[in-house]
């Protein structure tokens, strides 16, 4: 056997034979065009295979953000100056497959050198090339493999084509050697309830077929396990996605201690089984790559079709989190040397404030035609006046609830202020993390310091939990880190009153508060707040629960938490 170490990503234990990703097509030598025409031709049809291939991905992907990176994927293929730059290629004297390849990787050093957001869209750029280049060549579209039987995946990365159409029922387990804990492969696993791996090195010389199994939470994989391990893997996930799919009712400690559990969603598709409410309404799907904004009336609907569907229960919006670094077109905002840190979230109104309001006007309006609790908060929020503003915006739109994102270490650090202008922080720990460390959060090589059990990570959010119990206002958590169910009591021993993660994430974590007291939590946190690094927080949680002889498994039957 040989054990393997990365970071886990998505919770869980899963085992089985090791598959990786189909590869792409190998760009053949290139030849002189006797034919410029039929080469032009081969490039349309290419666009035209593949265009419907991913849009049929899209229309039946299980996650509305991977479907609507799929359609800009598409995007991206019909542009027009891409076809425009291969025909040019092709009078050049090149063919079809290399001059898609050579104009794709102008595009590619383009999204590099702008960072950000587009440079997060590279590895779209790459999926979409081997794509092309596969439908020029007649082969097969590279992607996830079907050996016919339940399987782990294993892969350098995964693009959103990939990852649409993973079925939980088949890749029991996803392990890469690129990526973090905070990239959409490692989000879309959460969402799916897929135990996963990330940055895990020499995972990639596991040969297909080789037994192997992971930990989702502690990020070691060990290759080369026995058929018996396989089967004992399987048979504890079974059980424990059978035991926690018969707790239900709202989040609270073994002593009854309310912790709310709530959903990360980008549309009513996403709502899923019965929640408490929804933490984080992604409002940006809306926007997404469009030469104009939604109109007030198709925001309506959109807003009121999440809150019909939830009446009675707390639905926080978070208003249009875009800017230079998620690029939407009809901002029409000036490019930036530096995106992560220009004109983004709460930021755009300074430019474009019609964007703002007529986003609030259209939440008021459909929170008013529904029972459910509407809250409201802004993201990237950096001083307490900004949060003033934005409350004061909300109040002009009759929205009662307003509240900001602690994602700037700033807002953190003056939480205290901040909550004198606003009804509610949530912490958003991926951007916190990412701005506090000076870590990108697609830069693979640094993904140990977004680890959400980096202490100083821990201390901001003890000091945004602390100034909420001093003003008596509720503080959340809607960041990935809530869904990690070790995590989840660090958060509830430091004051944190509410959790928003992905829904199938929410089972785990309510089974885990209801293993341990309030008291315990605390002393919990305590613990990893007082650790020097994320290894000794972790090494020092588990000691303590193991010396103090505390639950660690599901709870007892007379005090499981049912609706």
């Amino acid at each position: 056997m040989r054990e393997l170490r990365g970071i886990g990503a998505s919770p869980g234990g899963a085992a089985g034979p090791v598959y990786r990703l189909a590869p792409p097509p190998a760009l053949p030598p290139s030849a002189e065009t006797v034919d410029p025409a039929a080469e032009k031709a081969a490039v349309r049809e290419a666009v035209l295979v593949v265009a419907a291939d991913l849009t049929r991905r899209a229309d039946t992907a299980v996650d509305a953000t991977a479907a609507e990176v799929l359609r800009a994927q598409v995007m991206m293929a019909q542009d027009e100056t891409l076809i425009d730059a291969a025909d040019i290629a092709i009078d050049g004297g090149a063919d079809a497959p290399h001059a898609l390849t050579d104009v794709l990787a102008g595009h590619r050093a383009a999204f590099e050198a702008a960072g950000g957001y587009l440079a997060e869209r590279v590895s779209d750029l790459d999926d979409l090339r081997d794509r092309l280049v596969a439908a020029c060549l007649g082969q097969p579209m590279p992607g996830v493999p079907d050996p016919g039987h339940p399987y782990l995946l294993i892969a350098s990365d995964l693009a959103p084509a990939d990852t649409a159409g993973l079925e939980p029922d088949l890749v029991l387990g996803l392990v890469t050697a690129e990526g973090g804990p905070t990239s959409h492969t490692a989000i879309l696993a959460r969402t799916l309830g897929i135990p996963a791996v990330v940055r895990c090195a020499g995972i990639l010389d596991v040969a297909d077929g080789a037994l192997a199994s992971l930990d989702g939470a502690s990020g070691v994989v060990v290759a080369g396990v026995s058929a018996e391990t396989v089967r004992t893997v399987n048979a504890d996930r079974l059980a424990e996605i059978e035991r926690r799919a018969r707790s239900q009712g709202p989040g609270r400690t073994r002593d009854s201690h309310p912790v709310a559990l709530l959903a990360n969603i980008g549309s009513a598709r996403d709502l899923t089984g019965e929640v408490e409410g929804v933490g984080l309404f992604r409002t940006e799907l809306l926007y997404l790559d469009r030469s104009d904004p939604p109109s007030h009336e198709e925001q309506v609907a959109a807003y009121r079709d999440v809150f019909a569907a939830l009446p009675g229960r707390k639905v926080v919006v978070r208003t249009l989190d875009a800017g230079a670094d998620k690029p939407l077109p009809f901002l029409r905002l000036a490019d930036e040397p530096n995106p992560a840190l220009g004109v983004r979230g709460l930021r755009v109104a300074r430019q474009t404030p019609t964007v703002l309001t007529t986003q609030l006007a259209a939440i008021s309006v459909a929170a008013a035609a529904t029972d459910a609790d509407v809250w409201v908060m802004a993201p990237m929020v950096a001083t307490a006046a900004e949060a003033a503003a934005f409350t004061e915006s909300c109040r002009e739109y009759g929205l009662p609830t307003a509240g900001v994102m602690i994602e700037v270490p700033a807002a953190a650090l003056r939480a205290g202020q901040v909550l004198r202008h606003v009804d509610f922080l949530s912490v958003g720990t991926n951007d916190l993390s990412q701005y506090t460390f000076a870590a990108d959060r697609m830069c693979g090589d640094l993904a140990d310091l977004l680890d959400p059990w980096q202490p100083a990570l821990i201390a901001l959010l003890a000091t945004c939990a602390a100034a909420g119990v001093e003003a008596g206002k509720p503080v959340g958590v809607c960041g990935e880190s809530a869904a990690d169910p070790d995590f989840a009591l660090v958060l509830a021993g430091l004051g944190i009153t509410s959790l928003s993660m992905a829904p199938r994430s929410i089972p785990a974590v309510r089974e885990s508060l209801a293993a341990h007291t309030l008291d315990e939590c605390r002393q919990i946190a305590e613990a990893a707040l007082a650790a020097p690094s994320p290894e000794a927080a972790r090494a020092a949680v588990a000691v303590l629960r193991s010396s103090s002889g505390w639950a660690t498994g599901a709870p007892d039957e007379d005090i499981r938490i049912r609706g």
